[in-house]
């Protein structure tokens, strides 16, 4: 073999090595620079957090909101868009370098109700409350938009920051995508997250659904049944239904955060289920008599069995002559994470915070969802939940329940990890 040709494959050799290494090298850096401009920003971020949590505002009326959003946004010198729908805000933060097509997601709406709450800085507005967490949401998406373009001349590609308005009303991701959003900004992925019951600062994540698929059954008959009728129906369709391990009630939800039986146990009782809430509501409509509940279910196999299954019963029950239908009236998509990058962004953030940083989640949670799904059904994405409960001071971060909190240590780790985390993706790594 020719002497200069031995030469220049060894010096490209040792070159490529000194990449890799410099890589190694910069990688620790990287997150270091990531963590203490989290550590710097975090005082700031608890006062937009409750800024936003004094002043929330209902799906389809986000105005103050988006002005808050974008504003921040531009003060960090990304470009924004704000003609995508509703008072949605998107904020593009472009890398040094060629790289990949990064969303990050939050959700803007805050909830109608006026549960008690807490704090110094409760809503303003009499009737409506941040009680979802939504306000945290828009915290840690401001803080990695923050913390990346600090960060900029190491990043590569583009993240887009998606501040999507009306989730609650599970309209705004659909509508968003309906208005041409993916003709205006190209994704590779997607990512998002959800603050949950959790202990404060858990992440946890699982391929592939993380809620049970919610269906709401509606039934029609021609008349009313009898009390007698009613009551036995009722049960009948309820049990043939329901599926569950002998002893478990996977209805009741706190279950979730026991290490026993909740999501974090490979033997969760939330991994295999079906059942329905509560009981029928009836309602009469046009000389008809309109019964409706929600269901519940883990496996999108049986899906296709249930309507099935409530007709065969109501043909035992000798009344298929008053049934004019059985339907479902609701079944919105469920969450469902890409199983390759849900994969690589727990191997990611375990290979920079340390193995096990992630917790594994076993089970599928039910009564709620996110309008997510619509994005993940367009694009590749992973859907996390981070703790926000704080058992020792009497925080539960339990969504949509009165008393709802958060203790706000949780927002240093979602920025720190999910700043660690996009930083890598669009650097394609």
């Amino acid at each position: 073999m020719n002497f200069k040709l031995i030469l220049y494959i060894i010096l490209t050799i040792v070159a490529l090595c000194q990449k890799a290494f410099c890589q190694q090298i910069q990688a620790p850096l990287i997150h270091e620079s990531i963590k203490i401009e989290t550590d710097n920003i975090f005082s700031k971020l608890v006062d937009i957090r409750r800024d936003l949590h004094e002043n929330p505002e209902l799906a389809g009326n986000e105005v103050r909101t988006q002005q808050k959003i974008k504003q921040y946004l531009l003060d960090l010198g990304l470009e924004v868009e704000t003609n995508t729908y509703g008072h949605g805000v998107i904020g593009i933060l472009k890398g040094a370098k060629k790289g990949k097509n990064i969303a990050w997601r939050a959700d803007m709406d805050a909830l109608p109700n006026d549960f008690a709450d807490n704090v110094d800085f409760k809503s303003k507005t009499k009737g409506i409350q941040h009680g979802c967490g939504h306000d945290v949401h828009m915290a840690i998406a401001l803080g990695i938009a923050d913390v990346l373009s600090k960060n900029k001349k190491d990043l590569k590609g583009t993240v887009y920051f998606i501040f999507q308005p009306e989730e609650e009303t599970f309209v705004g991701a659909k509508n968003m995508l309906t208005n041409g959003l993916l003709a205006k900004i190209h994704l590779d992925e997607i990512y998002g997250f959800h603050i949950t019951a959790l202990p404060t600062g858990q992440i946890m994540v699982k391929p592939n659904e993380m809620f049970a698929y919610q269906k709401m059954i509606q039934i029609k008959f021609k008349e009313e049944l009898t009390k007698e009728q009613t009551k036995e129906l009722s049960k009948s369709i309820h049990d043939a239904l329901s599926r569950f391990a002998a002893g478990t009630k996977p209805w009741e939800i706190q279950g979730m955060l026991d290490p026993k039986i909740g999501l974090s146990n490979p033997n969760t009782i939330f991994k295999d289920y079906s059942f329905m809430d509560g009981n029928f509501s009836f309602r009469s409509k046009n000389n008809e008599v309109i019964w409706e509940a929600y269901l519940y279910e883990t496996n999108v196999s049986n899906v296709k069995n249930i309507i099935p299954k409530v007709k065969q019963v109501i043909t035992s029950a000798n009344l298929q002559q008053q049934l004019l239908s059985v339907s479902f009236v609701q079944e919105n998509p469920t969450v469902l994470n890409d199983k390759k990058l849900t994969e690589s962004a727990i191997k990611t953030l375990n290979t920079i915070y340390g193995k096990g940083f992630v917790v594994n989640d076993y089970g599928q949670v039910p009564y709620f969802n996110d309008d997510f799904a619509y994005f993940q059904q367009k694009i590749p994405g992973v859907y996390f939940f981070l703790g926000g409960s704080n058992f020792e001071k009497g925080i539960i971060a339990m969504n949509h329940a009165p008393n709802f909190a958060i203790d706000e240590e949780c927002i240093k780790t979602g920025v720190r990890s999910f700043s660690s985390l996009i930083f890598e993706k669009a650097n394609g790594n």
